[in-house]
């Protein structure tokens, strides 16, 4: 097994994977099927991929987003907004074969998602030759983040271009059912963020998210199994984290939950840029636990004026 290298502060960020618009729709009250629900309806560009490059770029990063969307206005509006954040779309490929993604999640009224539906078929469209042309990109990047929606060939072309270019991988499961895809690369990997269903499946042992002693072991099993660092989400119990140095539970902050899309990719995105300026695994997690909480309380998927100013404003004791 290759040594994971770590991630040097200079250069841009790279994030590949899904990008597209949400639909989040929050009930009055109890869901009843078969006749339509009174609700609070809001619409916000979203995708896991697109999101922890909005986050990163927010704080302040150089951040270099590789997705696809559709030949559509949904794909151009959602370019120009990521353009306007701060994000680097010049590489992003436009395809006539799939819309630009669409995610449609029901939250209950306590802010608690019901279940959702995603349309993310335009990241077919991210192939090998697509991530090999880039190899440019690659060599002026300090890291990469991934997100579990991209094939698995274009998965393992990502990380030789990374070994090629000696810059470490991070990845965000996206969920239980894409998971499984992350597993024949987790002793290549810098950094991952499961939530409880998603670690299961990686580690292949099941816990709850009321025992953070237990996630906590799973979290040292995916370190044994070669991942440099591993922070598993357990919802309203917080995170558990653990390195071959380092390891703990942070519990999670006290918040009224407004709308729960993008707070797991305000977590990653702010724990990522902590460790590129070199700030201990400690603070990273809790400076990440707090954008997670204050993304919580935000209508929308990421928070337009996000900081770290901010985050020390209200950071976790």
């Amino acid at each position: 097994m290759d040594k994971i290298v770590s991630p040097s502060p200079d250069g841009s960020v790279i994030v590949v994977g899904g990008a597209g618009v949400d639909l989040i729709g929050r009930l009055d009250g109890d869901l009843r099927v078969g006749t339509s629900n009174p609700a609070r309806i809001r619409t916000s560009f979203g995708g896991s991929a697109r999101n922890v490059a909005e986050n990163l770029a927010r704080l302040g990063r150089e951040v270099v987003l590789l997705t696809a969307v559709g030949e559509d206005q949904n794909g151009e509006q959602l370019l120009k907004q990521a353009q306007e954040a701060g994000v680097d779309v010049s590489q992003v490929l436009v395809t006539d074969e799939h819309p630009t993604g669409a995610y449609l999640g029901i939250v209950e009224s306590n802010g608690v998602l019901h279940f959702a539906l995603d349309d993310i078929n335009a990241t077919r469209a991210i192939t090998p030759e697509y991530i090999r042309s880039l190899s440019d990109q690659f060599r002026r990047a300090s890291l990469v983040v991934i997100d579990a929606n991209l094939p698995n060939k274009t998965m393992q072309t990502i990380f030789a271009q990374a070994r090629r270019a000696k810059i470490p991988v991070c990845a965000d499961p996206t969920s239980t059912h894409l998971a499984e895809r992350l597993r024949p690369f987790l002793d290549k990997l810098y950094f991952v963020t499961p939530n409880r269903g998603e670690a299961s499946v990686l580690c292949d042992r099941e816990f709850e998210n009321s025992h953070p002693e237990e996630a906590l072991e799973v979290a040292k099993c995916l370190v044994g199994f070669g991942v440099e660092i591993v922070l598993i989400t357990l919802a309203e119990f917080g995170v558990v984290y653990a390195s071959s140095e380092t390891s703990g539970h942070v519990p999670a902050m006290r918040t009224t939950i407004v709308d729960p899309t993008g707070a797991g990719d305000a977590l990653n995105a702010t724990v990522i840029h902590s460790l590129l300026n070199n700030f201990s695994l400690d603070e990273a997690i809790r400076l990440g636990v707090t954008a997670a909480s204050l993304t919580l309380r935000y209508p929308g998927t990421v928070i337009e004026d996000l900081s770290l100013e901010m985050l020390y404003d209200q950071l976790v004791i």
